[in-house]
């Protein structure tokens, strides 16, 4: 077992202070590697005391937190751009299904009118074709009596209801190659009447 007495008190004390700094020293490092401490600036007094200046602290760069921060807050900004571009399409393909909408209802309502005009004309066509249908029926009836018996039917016609007639009965005589009665019935009408018909007749009819 050594003999510590043979050294004097001096030594002693000097190998002790020495271990508690050797100790402090350590221990500094120690939790400063573990980040529980800042050995710079907790020891950074000193250093100035014995004449060494400490580096000064370089800012640390922006954490995981803020950048991720920056690149939401960079995404919310396209993703509002990207909803304002949607809305604004949107909204011209809204206008253009309006546009397109007059456009249908304006081509019905065309469609519609020369449905209109069609079913009217067909409506006329038919009553022209009934009419002249009864005509030409009258007319054989007509051709097929005396003269003077047709002459009495025929003066109870108004205007033109025998104008009618006797243009039928032209247009029946040329298709036969035949002779007309026309000119035998208005001899047989009485003149005033007889030439208030060949007036009216010169006369081109409406369509």
């Amino acid at each position: 077992m050594p003999d510590y007495r043979r050294f004097g008190p001096g030594p002693r004390i000097f190998a002790l202070t020495l271990l508690v700094v050797l100790l402090l020293a350590g221990g500094t490092v120690w939790f400063d590697y573990l980040g529980i401490i800042d050995a710079t600036r907790l020891l950074s007094p000193v250093l100035r005391l014995v004449g060494i200046e400490a580096a000064e602290e370089v800012p640390e760069p922006e954490d995981a937190a803020l950048l991720s921060r920056a690149r939401l807050e960079k995404r919310e900004t396209a993703v509002a751009q990207l909803a304002d571009e949607l809305d604004q399409r949107r909204d011209e393909l809204d206008s253009l299904d309006q546009e397109l909408e007059a456009r249908r209802q304006e081509l019905d309502a065309r469609e519609q009118e020369l449905a209109e005009q069609e079913n009217s004309l067909n409506q006329r066509v038919q009553q022209f074709e009934n009419r002249r249908a009864m005509l030409v029926q009258n007319v054989q009836t007509l051709t097929s009596m005396r003269p003077e018996d047709a002459v009495d039917i025929l003066a109870g016609y108004d205007d033109q209801l025998l104008i009618d007639t006797l243009r039928v009965t032209e247009e029946l005589a040329q298709e036969a190659g035949e002779l007309s009665l026309v000119p035998v019935w208005l001899a047989e009408l009485p003149a005033d009447r007889a030439a208030t018909i060949q007036r009216k007749m010169t006369i081109k009819p409406q369509e």
